[in-house]
């Protein structure tokens, strides 16, 4: 495991260095921003199919780790690939509601009964990843409350869920409903920071 995180730590400095959001506008939202947000919420509740890919790097406050990902989402099971830039070793989290499996490790694959405690036992990564599912799509999770602000374009800027503060710093306009393009999501002493390059929906 100590291999695995020097090995990924090298990239995350870049990626962390190079994801410093600018200064966002927030406001608890109009009528306009909070009626658009439900609407995009309507639309992608039936998102179950998509894939992204970007880099994704990840901080423990004593350790970091990063990457190029591919995420796929289909259905119940999902499939995280992270490849590291310099030397192409890629490691792979897949799984669903009958438990997850985490290949790339020394000393072979990993097996959890879910992604969440999985990526905590085996790199120490504490990282909400049911939650982040709904987050990476700019939607509220399901089961708990949450606070939401806006910027001036009407689009999620900050969505405060689980102890977790969401930033959305760039948003891809293009898509229909729009989708977030740089992410950053952060529960003390934990950092998530993702950069996604392409969105696929289904």
């Amino acid at each position: 495991m100590k291999y695995t995180l020097r090995f990924l730590a090298a990239f995350a400095p870049l990626l962390l260095a190079a994801c410093v959001p600018q200064q966002v506008v927030r406001n608890k939202g109009d009528a306009a921003s909070i009626a658009q947000q439900e609407a995009r919420e309507q639309q992608l509740a039936g998102a179950n199919h998509w894939t992204l890919v970007g880099r994704l790097a990840v901080s423990t406050g004593n350790d970091a780790g990063g990457g190029n990902l591919t995420w796929t989402q289909n259905g119940d099971r999902y499939e995280f690939e992270l490849r590291a830039p310099i030397t192409g070793r890629s490691f792979r989290l897949s799984g669903g509601p009958d438990g997850a499996v985490l290949e790339g490790l020394d000393g072979g694959p990993q097996h959890g009964p879910n992604a969440e405690a999985l990526m905590q036992r085996a790199l120490g990564w504490d990282v909400p990843l049911d939650e982040l599912r709904a987050w990476v799509l700019g939607v509220r999770a399901g089961g708990s409350a949450a606070d939401m602000s806006f910027g001036d374009n009407h689009l999620l800027s900050m969505l405060q869920q689980d102890g977790w503060s969401v930033s959305y710093i760039n948003w891809d306009a293009t898509q229909k409903p729009p989708l977030p393009t740089l992410i950053r999501a952060q529960k003390s002493p934990f950092m998530v920071k993702l950069v996604v390059q392409s969105w696929r929906l289904q």
